[in-house]
């Protein structure tokens, strides 16, 4: 047999230039190579998902000389695929030459066939192939110093992963003593911060003519701090209750267009001091909603309270309903400073304060948005905000029609 033919029955052999274009396909015995034409891409030889590991076995053609046991994808004759292994070598004229076979012994056995053809490239086949052995030894170690590196920080991070487990359980045990502590301590300062604030509320209201201007600054000092304090107590009441997970929610069928509107009414009265006008809008059909009519009196209230203190003396605050695909969307828009684009995010955090401050002083617990959203969540429903400096805010309650 001679060196040619025996070159083809072991496998297929080509010549390419260093740009990988085919210049000679000087065997073909599997059947591979019947469309490859002198002048098209080695890489059309191969699979389309193969392309990139075919560009990837010509770049180490180019950079070393010499490339051995690649294991590229090819169609054969009736578009069947076959995995072959690939060895290339630098020739002569400033090219490559590679085989291709069923296995690496088989590309070995094809270039000493092909050492009739050109000696050279066969010697360079072998070189390869010695360097290809060590180099495989060399990976080997280094995939062996791998795996115990991986499994000593496997353990390292099993390890972690225990401690961190007794950490969360810690900071959940201590999590609950926080709130307990925190409902027991605002439940025990209510009643004597109610009683401050109904004695001065009666001292404005009953004993103002006895009182000389200096003594009323003061009553009414004392009025505006126990109000502000019991209404901090109340939230913080609902922040432990939220945070230990007794949100109890009493769900009836409600008419929220009534219930928002009865709720405007009450609120314009306190926009009055501000001469602030509150207006509601609402088409005049809305679903019945299953809901906590009273905490969604609290959210209405905390939505509408914010927009008064933050809109200037004489502006408008709307509150409205709309049908939306899930359900009814509840919004309370103001004129008011608007909120600042790196605030947003935190908005509904607990004690987040507001770099804008009420348009006449007015105070807030930094509570009250945390409440809101808690409750929100606990319908099924969700809270977001709209805002742009200096042109108000807008925050909408989307509330499903079914419960979740």
């Amino acid at each position: 047999m001679t060196a040619r033919r025996a070159a083809q029955a072991a496998g297929v052999a080509l010549a390419c230039d260093r740009e990988g274009l085919v210049t000679e396909v000087i065997s073909d015995g599997l059947g591979v190579a019947d469309d490859l034409a002198p002048g098209r891409r080695f890489d059309e030889l191969c699979d389309a998902d193969c392309g990139t590991k075919a560009e990837a076995f010509l770049e180490e053609l180019r950079r070393h000389g010499a490339a051995f046991g690649w294991e590229l994808v090819v169609r054969g004759r009736g578009g069947e695929l076959r995995a072959l292994h690939f060895a290339g070598a630098a020739d002569q004229r400033g090219g490559f030459l590679v085989v291709g076979a069923r296995s690496r012994a088989g590309v070995v056995a094809a270039y000493e066939e092909l050492v009739s053809i050109n000696n050279e490239q066969a010697n360079a086949l072998r070189a390869a192939a010695k360097d290809s052995s060590l180099r495989a030894r060399a990976a080997e170690e280094r995939d062996a110093q791998m795996y115990e590196e991986l499994t000593r920080l496997n353990n390292e991070l099993a390890a972690a992963q225990r401690e961190l487990a007794k950490k969360n359980a810690e900071l959940a045990r201590l999590n609950e003593q926080k709130n307990r502590f925190l409902g027991l301590a605002a439940h025990d300062l209510r009643n004597p911060l109610e009683v401050i604030d109904v004695y001065s509320r009666f001292l404005l209201d009953e004993a103002a003519g006895r009182l000389d201007e200096e003594q009323l600054d003061f009553v009414r000092t004392i009025s505006r701090s126990s109000t502000f304090m019991l209404a901090l107590v109340e939230d913080l009441l609902d922040v432990s209750k939220i945070e230990a997970g007794r949100l109890e929610l009493d769900l009836a069928e409600v008419d929220l267009r009534e219930l928002a509107a009865r709720n405007v009414e009450l609120n314009r009265r306190l926009a009055e001091r501000k001469e602030i006008n509150i207006l509601f809008e609402s088409p005049e059909e809305i679903p019945r909603l299953r809901l906590d009519a009273f905490k969604l009196e609290q959210v209405l209230n905390n939505l509408v309270g914010n927009a008064v203190k933050f809109s200037p003396r004489g502006a408008a605050v709307r509150v409205g309903l709309r049908r939306d695909d899930e359900g009814v969307v509840l919004y309370v828009r103001d004129e008011g400073p608007g909120v600042p684009a790196g605030e947003l995010e935190k908005l509904f955090e607990p004690f987040t304060r507001r770099s804008a401050r009420g348009s006449e002083g007015e105070k807030g617990t930094g509570l009250g948005l945390a409440i809101v959203k808690r409750i929100v969540e606990g319908h099924g429903g969700r809270i977001s905000v709209e805002s742009e400096p200096g042109a108000g805010a807008t925050f909408a309650v989307s509330l499903p029609t079914k419960h979740r």
